[in-house]
């Protein structure tokens, strides 16, 4: 319990430092007037707001390692890559998001089975269920993700594919990846029964 309470408790501060840096950016960027570092600083806070809404509203509260991984996600690709500017110092820096967006994708296909399955302790999922369908979901929503793209491309003139059919399948392709491989870890998880929430009937 004590080490739960911590790894939260990590969590909170991690966000908190987050709120903290979208405000710094915010300010500097709007003495500096540049209105998309403006917006994305208000973008990062207004999404670290909705998660807290949806948990909320959902009443499905997030284990710490899921938590810990949407706030890094969120870190990585929304301070770092965006509003700092990291893109053009980390190579390749777009597919390690997509690869790890996978990861997180089939956690939260575990949630929403979890949810769907029934939230009392005597109701226990079938593994084998749960793990094809956390594999399929972050599978099409990798997909789902690049229709996203594709639309506000068109439709808006942004650059989101780089114009690139090559660029989008390697998107797919890296969340895949990334779904694949945390299902094989899930896998032997749920073989040594490490994990509870892959438990048989």
């Amino acid at each position: 319990m004590q080490t739960k309470v911590q790894k939260d408790r990590g969590n909170d501060i991690f966000e908190l430092a987050m709120y903290v840096i979208a405000a710094v950016c915010f300010v500097y960027f709007l003495i500096k007037g540049v209105p998309a570092k403006i917006m994305e600083a208000a973008l990062i806070i207004g999404v670290l707001v909705l998660i807290r809404v949806v948990v909320k509203f959902t009443k499905t509260p997030m284990f710490a390692a899921l938590r810990f991984s949407i706030l890094l996600f969120i870190f990585v690709t929304m301070i770092l890559a965006n509003e700092l500017g990291f893109y053009s110092v980390i190579p390749y820096l777009d597919k390690f998001e997509h690869l790890f967006s996978g990861v997180i994708l089939c956690f939260v296909g575990l949630l929403i089975y979890k949810k769907a399955n029934g939230s009392e302790e005597k109701s226990v999922p079938n593994a084998r269920v749960a793990l094809w369908l956390s594999l399929f979901f972050s599978i099409a929503m990798a997909g789902v993700w690049e229709i996203y793209e594709f639309t506000t491309d068109y439709f808006f003139g942004l650059n989101s594919q780089n114009g690139s059919l090559v660029d989008t399948m390697t998107d797919i392709i890296c969340g895949t990846a990334g779904a694949i491989a945390t299902t094989i870890y899930l896998t032997v998880k749920a073989k040594h029964k490490t994990m509870p929430l892959l438990d048989e009937k």
